[in-house]
């Protein structure tokens, strides 16, 4: 497989990326995020005083478990629903479709019954792409190669 860029937005650079285990469930479960869309790591990055994006060059290990979402399907919502509310999975890469916070909104509301999973797509499609690539064990992070950083205006 050839080499792909990915970005990391944080308040440093990243040179050693490594697995995060937050409070707060993320969509893909604990790991560590990038994104082959340099304005989102941007805008990712615009959440701290200091604005950094990590530069990467991947090359995936096909013998790891990877799972890709092409695009937000039943099958990401509900993958999405399951990792947001704690429960593990056992794949060792996820790349897909990123529910932002608007849209995590109406995951929540769905989750609670407030809105319908009809009513939920009609709401959650996104007016420009996102990405993002969740690496979730330490051996995944060796497909990891960090090529620099930048910092944001």
């Amino acid at each position: 497989m050839a080499k792909i860029t990915v970005y990391h937005g944080d308040y440093i650079p990243v040179k050693n990326p490594e697995i995060r285990i937050g409070r707060n469930t993320k969509d893909f479960g604990p790991g560590f995020y990038c994104t082959t869309i340099k304005e989102q790591a941007e805008r990712w990055a615009r959440r701290y005083d200091n604005k950094v994006v990590s530069i990467y060059e991947v090359r995936m290990n096909m013998s790891l478990n990877i799972k890709e979402f092409k695009e937000m399907t039943e099958e990401w919502l509900d993958f999405i629903i399951h990792c947001r509310s704690g429960k593990p999975h056992s794949y060792d890469i996820v790349i897909g479709p990123m529910a932002n916070d608007q849209v995590y909104n109406y995951i929540a509301d769905y989750i609670d019954g407030a809105i319908t999973r009809e009513q939920f797509w009609v709401l959650a499609r996104f007016k420009y792409p996102t990405h993002q690539m969740n690496f979730c064990i330490p051996s995944a992070l060796k497909c990891l190669e960090y090529r620099g950083s930048e910092v944001v205006k």
